[in-house]
């Protein structure tokens, strides 16, 4: 007997991001008027958020390996995770086993911290966890103690250098290097603390990080990174086309992501008529969401992908994304991360 998935409760796709967020976002990145009744709510979160810090930073842990934290000062979606997954590829020519925690967000285990592989259920352990085992090719553990996580990490596999994705503000984990990453096309809004703004911690928390990366279209800033895509790839079939064959069609672009605006600018980038499905970050999508009667190919970035897999048909597509950085980024990192090895050594020595 076939299952039948229950349809998703929200119908039209105007209504799937919810009015309180576009309010939000309309007062982050476009002035709208609103933000001045939100200052005293960012005087008590600055509060907070200091406090937090200061609490976190006294139980941190140290680790015996280099901890890489990859994260924003920002909410919303900035090219975090093809950035981690690029760092795995790029340590792993450089002679590194390199690892990955993450906090496996949406996921409903009860059980953390857990190794995730390429094919766990993304519903166990959310799907950003679930990507990065499949594109990354390295263990991945998920779970809200980045602490334990390491140490999970560490039993399954011969790592010798973790990535923290979205760890930035964390600080009960001892890190070595951090890496922020600004979408330059949203930048840092208003540049106000939640909710009056989007930013987690003040601009000058970047001041503390070894690096900044800018997702941007053009390589223009020091450490530059550029979101590539150059085809798709059939859920159903695993079939993969070029792009740029698709110049002229027109598909339903369905996604949950942070900053959805980026996704569909990159498919009409290549020519493609996209008709706009808007659902809320980390959705749990179902087989009504992604289903349509008039034919048309269904395209979806990879991290939703991973959560339609078993009820896709040939009709969805994912659009895979590689993060590409100028080479002053890698050489940089490699070199610092050869200099925290090496004072290691001299002191166990």
């Amino acid at each position: 007997m076939t299952e039948v998935t229950k349809p998703s409760k929200q119908v039209d796709s105007s209504e799937k991001i919810s009015w309180l967020q576009q309010r939000l976002e309309s007062i982050w990145y476009l002035g709208a008027s609103g933000k001045y009744f939100l200052y005293p709510l960012e005087f008590i979160y600055k509060a907070l958020a200091r406090l937090d810090r200061v609490i976190k930073t006294k139980q941190m842990v140290g680790h015996p390996i280099p901890i890489i934290v990859v994260g924003n000062i920002s909410v919303g979606g900035t090219g975090k995770t093809p950035l981690v997954i690029y760092l795995c590829e790029q340590l792993k020519k450089a002679g590194y086993s390199p690892g990955i925690i993450t906090r496996g967000y949406g996921g409903e285990s009860t059980v953390w911290p857990a190794l995730v592989v390429r094919d766990s259920n993304p519903t166990d352990y959310g799907d950003e966890p679930v990507l990065m085992a499949k594109r990354a090719n390295v263990p991945v553990v998920a779970g809200p103690n980045r602490n334990q996580d390491i140490d999970e990490l560490l039993k399954n596999g011969e790592v010798d250098v973790a990535i923290s994705d979205d760890g930035l503000q964390h600080y009960a984990l001892q890190r070595d290097i951090e890496i922020a990453v600004i979408d330059k096309a949203r930048g840092l809004g208003n540049q106000r603390c939640l909710p009056a703004g989007p930013l987690r911690e003040p601009p000058s928390r970047l001041e503390d990080c070894d690096f900044v990366v800018i997702n941007e279209p053009m390589p223009v800033s020091e450490y530059s990174m550029q979101l590539v895509a150059t085809q798709v790839c059939n859920l159903k079939t695993l079939i993969k086309q070029p792009l740029l064959d698709w110049e002229g069609l027109t598909v339903h672009a369905v996604t949950g992501i942070g900053n959805p605006t980026r996704f569909f600018d990159t498919l009409e980038s290549s020519g493609i008529k996209v008709i706009e499905h808007r659902f809320p970050d980390h959705h749990p999508f179902c087989e009504a969401d992604i289903t349509f009667s008039d034919g048309l190919p269904v395209v979806m970035t990879e991290k939703d992908a991973v959560k339609c897999e078993l009820f896709a048909t040939d009709q969805h597509w994912s659009m895979p994304i590689d993060a590409k950085l100028n080479d002053l980024f890698m050489q940089n990192l490699l070199v610092l991360l050869k200099s925290m090895n090496t004072e290691n050594t001299a002191l166990q020595g």
